[in-house]
């Protein structure tokens, strides 16, 4: 007699087989599967990562320059102090006010170092090429002594901060007779 475990043995190990060969497929898409989820993963937290550090170095930006606002703002309005201390230098040259002279003159260097620190440049163009940008012409003077767009005195002088101009000079120009009606004849 045959022993009818021993028939159904090698049916049973062809299904042990395909379960576990199946299981196997299973486990291999799951583990895919996986796998690709966590690529995801990183991607997102890569873009994530890059998105906040743009977004960091645009917010230090942002304070920067809100701050460098902010001091153009002061700067901007010690100027007209500035001028009244080089008006009040300029009006009293007696030798009675010398000390109060010497006092006013020790405070507008202050003023002008402190404004320099803070990253303003005094524009002082005398004896320069005139520029629109810098400038701002009040007069003019037909002369031949000095060359066509020179600047020959500064009214005012004018203040740059980080490349933007809070004021420009006024200044007179020089202007050659014959230069002047050609340039405007076109």
């Amino acid at each position: 007699m045959k022993d009818p475990e021993l028939n159904n043995r090698p049916a049973d190990e062809a299904a042990d087989e395909k379960a576990a060969a199946e299981q196997s497929a299973r486990d291999e898409a799951e583990a895919k599967r996986l796998a690709s989820e966590l690529e995801d993963m990183r991607q997102t937290l890569v873009r994530h990562q890059a998105d906040f550090a743009n977004f960091r170095k645009r917010a230090e930006k942002e304070n920067r320059e809100a701050g460098q606002r902010a001091t153009a703002r002061v700067i901007e309005q010690l100027i007209p102090v500035i001028d009244s201390f080089e008006h009040a230098l300029a009006a009293h040259r007696e030798d009675e006010y010398e000390g109060y002279r010497k006092g006013f003159e020790l405070i507008h260097k202050q003023l002008l170092d402190n404004l320099a620190r803070l990253g303003a440049e005094r524009i002082e163009p005398q004896g320069q090429p005139f520029d629109p940008h810098l400038h701002q012409a009040v007069d003019r003077a037909e002369t031949t002594d000095h060359p066509d767009g020179t600047v020959l005195n500064v009214y005012q002088p004018g203040y740059v901060y980080h490349g933007r101009v809070l004021r420009p000079a006024m200044v007179r120009v020089a202007v050659h007779a014959a230069g002047a009606s050609n340039k405007f004849a076109n």
